[in-house]
């Protein structure tokens, strides 16, 4: 096989081609790592994050296949950021192999163990469903799926995966932050949180919400867009794809731990979608093409803005809580913002509301706003929040004029790159001790479910 051995320098990359002759029986050579590595078309960012950092238990020789150079030249430039960077470099030794068979040569070859996936979403599904077949862990990013199609192979690929003894397991960055975190730990706190409420379709128990931007900065670096990744063909509709996040939290901090039926559990009430627009010139920004390619025009109006269906809400019930989860995309935030989160949970004794707007200077900040405020309640607020400090030191439990905000310490804001080696990490618990938790596959399940099943409406109600 075929693979090109990379080394670059701060100014670009050049690939040396090296000839590999690789036989079956060192395929099966002992190694003397946990993991090992195989990346498939690396088209988004979330990719290269996964190796942001080194990690023992994990082979430094990493193995790329992708169809053609135009995405795997960013991945690289990516990771040589990190070999290269001042602060704790990487030391990431690449090899990769680019052609039309790509997908074809890694699973006959299969120099590794774990499959990387993240980027084009448009065969992501099959290429899962292939590599369980074949015995290599599955460590995707989201969305797994972008369709009904896809979700019942999917089905197919978690039942082949339990046969096989494999891994299949997405990248949750979004339970490491820690505004999330704390959100979900005094839910479970009965003296302060109560229980939950269980809302209704105009008044949902629990809201999430999120804004991104197409314009971005990612390491320090302006972002640079692949075009299908405003094709929905290709990238799926904003409903399946970043409402992947805010689903799985919502079954994360409602019912931690619980093994959902997606069958009897979710009840699709209200769904809708609808597109953002972008000019010749923003899209020509982030992409770095002067033309829109041909396979979007279907998307171009007669005014020749791109229209991109990335934007989606839905409403819904899990058993019987009531939940709202809406995305929106933006070309690019106002100056000194970014992509923003926003979630309320309502108990029967207070209410607990994730904001990152003005006030907060566009920064997650967590309040907890109490429904009574009894003696008795202000103590059992006290000793829970004291139990919890001792789970997350340096918090602090500030005193406003209706609520309180919880100060948390600069080290806890880790931020959102620096989730992927959060997750990665336990990732590789999991693929030590050879088995994901009980809950994790059917209420990875249950997810995709609700992603598709508001998809479906959507597309309906439009």
């Amino acid at each position: 096989m075929a693979f090109k051995n990379t080394f670059s320098s701060r100014f670009g990359l050049t690939f040396i081609v090296l000839v590999l002759v690789m036989t079956a029986c060192n395929n099966k050579t002992e190694s003397p790592y946990l993991a090992t590595l195989m990346t498939a078309d690396p088209g988004h960012f979330h990719a290269a994050l996964v190796q942001k950092q080194m990690y023992p238990e994990v082979n430094p020789e990493v193995f790329v296949f992708a169809p053609d150079e135009s995405d795997v030249v960013d991945h690289m430039n990516r990771i040589e950021g990190f070999n290269t960077r001042d602060n704790d470099p990487t030391s990431w030794n690449t090899k990769q192999y680019v052609g039309a068979d790509f997908f074809d040569k890694m699973i006959s070859q299969s120099p590794g163990n774990v499959l990387v996936l993240s980027g084009n979403n448009q065969k992501k599904t099959e290429y899962i469903h292939e590599a369980v077949k074949n015995g290599i862990h599955i460590y995707a990013d989201k969305p797994m799926v972008i369709n009904q199609a896809d979700f019942d192979l999917l089905l197919e690929a978690y039942q082949i995966a339990e046969e096989k003894g494999v891994l299949l397991y997405d990248v949750m960055t979004e339970r490491f932050e820690i505004t999330s975190l704390l959100q979900k730990a005094f839910t479970g706190i009965p003296a302060i949180f109560g229980e939950f409420e269980k809302g209704s379709v105009d008044n949902p128990a629990v809201i999430k919400e999120s804004v991104h931007h197409f314009f971005k900065y990612v390491s320090g670096n302006k972002i640079k867009r692949p075009p299908w990744f405003f094709d929905v063909m290709q990238e799926g509709d904003g409903i399946v794809d970043v409402t992947t996040h805010l689903v799985d939290l919502v079954q994360w901090s409602c019912y931690p731990e619980v093994i959902l039926d997606y069958q009897n559990d979710i009840e699709m009430l209200k769904a809708s979608r609808w597109p953002t627009i972008l000019a010749q010139e923003e899209f020509s920004v982030v992409t770095r093409l002067d033309e829109i390619p041909d396979y979007l025009q279907k998307d171009v109006d007669k005014d020749g803005m791109l229209q991109v269906y990335c934007n989606g809400e839905m409403t819904y019930k899990l058993k019987d809580i009531h939940a709202r989860v809406k995305v929106e995309w933006k070309y690019k935030a106002p100056e000194g913002t970014g992509d923003t989160h926003y979630s309320i949970m309502r108990g029967t004794l207070a209410d607990l509301e994730i904001r990152q707007g003005e006030n907060e200077a566009y920064k997650p900040e967590l309040y907890l706003i109490p429904k009574i405020q009894t003696e008795s309640y202000l103590s059992g607020l006290q000793k829970g929040f004291s139990k919890l400090a001792e789970d997350y030191p340096g918090i602090e439990l500030i005193k406003l004029e209706n609520a309180y905000r919880i100060s948390i310490p600069q080290e806890l804001k880790i931020g959102h790159e620096a989730h992927f080696g959060q997750v990665t990490k336990q990732f590789l618990k999991y693929l030590e001790a050879g088995k994901l938790p009980d809950w994790e596959v059917p209420n990875s399940i249950a997810k995709y479910y609700t992603t598709t099943a508001a998809y479906e409406l959507a597309k309906k109600q439009n």
